[in-house]
């Protein structure tokens, strides 16, 4: 959301009415401010997490940890942010929803709609829109719903579509983990009801096995393909075939599951090569592509020009990647929007179409991140990340 509409005031809150709190913080930040004669506000928590991080105590005011009875959360701070962009495009992390904070007084800001572009490029499909600071509107429906059908409108535009709209107060803890007396015209979910209603990623177990072929050593008695599983289950007796090649074989010894390197031998000897993915024949298979449209943040000291070869690296195959066309760009420092031009400037988020000189196995569904996920290397330094948006 937009600076100044609230995100650390419901950050604050959340913390606070969940009870996630270090024990004594609240009290602390409250006595501070009497003593100060300053008023109380749930943001000066938030303030305090990170007066300690400056201090050098190891909590991260970017990253807040809180737990509802359902499940525990780790809510990233401000989808701007740098470190954040970078860490979702190269895989370091994965948001699962968002909460997109709007002022009610202010009404929609240029970073309202920038940070709802960003959630589109970055592919994150379950939103809730908050519509907070209701109390300085008078709690009025009327205001709330002039936002909701004005940002709807935009949203549409960007093919984001938000699971629900919650005005709110953070400041007053009004439909955030308690329903608002003040608007009984508002009958949906509160904050913590919503977030709790989000669905969590499937297990990687319980997904299609995908195993990317590491090495195949061949010092003993029959050939060794070697790899991490990256999901799914297999055991001896599985059908597999590698892909893009579409060798087949039967796993003769060897067995495990998502998150484990292992070492698999097959009934007839196989020549594979590093860079293919085995997969269940009795499974849906993944895409073999040679272009694809996908998100990705560019770090480059250098612009990332379209029709140059660069060399890009999935899961752990590697071949050459060209940028074709780019659709649209945003200064990850600034939020600048752009729709044109023919390069990729450093430290942008771009959403374009690229070009690979030998087919590659991909998920487009980003449920598999090892998958979807890329770095573009030029000159033996890694220059950008990226995420596979569709094939």
């Amino acid at each position: 959301g937009h600076v100044d509409h609230g995100k650390s005031t419901l950050v604050g809150r959340l913390l606070a009415d969940t009870q996630t709190l270090p024990q004594g913080k609240l009290e602390n930040v409250k006595a501070v401010c009497a003593r100060q004669g300053r008023t109380f506000e749930y943001s000066f928590l938030i303030d305090a997490l990170k007066e300690e991080q400056a201090k050098g105590i190891t909590i991260d005011a970017a990253r807040v940890f809180f737990k509802t009875a359902h499940r525990d959360y780790l809510i990233f701070d401000a989808p701007g942010h740098l470190e954040f962009l970078k860490n979702m495009v190269s895989g370091a992390s994965h948001a699962e929803a968002a909460l997109l904070v709007i002022d009610a007084h202010e009404g929609i800001r240029e970073n309202s709609k920038r940070h709802a572009y960003m959630l589109s490029m970055l592919g994150i499909k379950q939103l809730a829109v908050l519509v907070n600071k209701m109390d300085l509107v008078g709690y009025s429906e009327a205001a709330f719903q002039d936002i909701q059908t004005s940002f709807s409108t935009f949203l549409d535009k960007i093919a984001v579509y938000p699971q629900s709209y919650i005005p709110i107060s953070g400041f007053h803890g009004e439909n955030v983990a308690q329903p608002s007396k003040n608007m009984p015209w508002y009958v949906g979910k509160t904050v913590l009801e919503t977030l709790d209603a989000f669905e969590v990623r499937r297990p990687l177990t319980d997904l299609p096995f995908r195993f990317p072929v590491q090495d195949i050593y061949t010092f003993g008695e029959e050939p060794i393909v070697v790899g991490t599983i990256e999901s799914g289950t297999v055991k001896v007796g599985d059908e597999l075939v590698f892909l893009p090649s579409e060798k087949r074989g039967v796993v003769k010894k060897g067995q495990g599951v998502a998150g484990e390197a292992i070492g698999l031998t097959f009934v007839d000897d196989l020549v594979v090569a590093r860079g293919e993915v085995a997969c269940r024949m009795s499974e849906p298979l993944p895409d073999v592509v040679d272009h694809f449209r996908a998100s990705l943040f560019w770090l480059g000291k250098k612009p990332m020009e379209s029709g140059k070869d660069y060399i890009l690296k999935l899961a752990t195959a590697r071949t050459t990647v060209r940028l074709e066309k780019i659709l649209r760009r945003i200064d990850a420092s600034s939020l600048a929007l752009y729709n044109e031009g023919d390069a990729i400037q450093s430290y942008e988020v771009a959403e374009g179409v690229f070009s690979l000189h030998t087919p590659m196995v991909c998920h487009t569904q980003n449920d598999v991140p090892a998958m979807s996920r890329f770095v573009i290397v030029d000159d033996y330094d890694i220059v950008g990340g990226g995420i596979i948006r569709s094939a």
